[in-house]
């Protein structure tokens, strides 16, 4: 059974490393739900559903003008809690419209149920997202 830790690393392999547009259902429970309480102005905050975040997450990714270059992870916590960890990363990309790189720090909260994600919460540095897109 994947652990929390490899649970994310997973995710972080093929969604922001590999650029996939499509994402490995097998990678969420059906009854997930992501948390994004800084979300920018116009932007959900929660999402019920493995169906309804891959539809967002896939809309979303076609239409993000950056190329992820790459993911590091700061730091990995456990907690009390062996299916749930928080982990520190940076997501660094380009603009693909003007070539500029840009990066910006996250935390997530992630738990995991039978090994998939049931549970992501993140926080993002939403002035940070907003200002290299502004150069796009």
């Amino acid at each position: 059974m994947p652990t929390p830790r490899e649970a994310f690393d997973r995710l972080r392999r093929q969604w922001f490393l590999a650029a996939q547009s499509d994402l490995d259902e097998d990678l969420f429970t059906e009854d997930l739900v992501v948390e994004m309480p800084f979300a920018a102005p116009g932007r959900p905050t929660r999402i019920e559903g493995r169906a309804a975040f891959i539809a967002y997450a896939q809309t979303g990714r076609a239409t993000l003008p950056v190329r992820f270059d790459r993911c590091d992870i700061t730091a990995a916590h456990d907690t009390a809690d062996p299916d749930v960890i928080v982990v520190e990363y940076e997501l660094g990309g380009t603009v693909t419209t003007t070539g500029v790189s840009a990066s910006a720090p996250f935390v997530g909260v992630l738990r995991t149920r039978d090994g998939r994600i049931a549970h992501w919460r993140e926080y993002q540095h939403t002035l940070a997202i907003a200002q290299a897109l502004a150069a796009a």
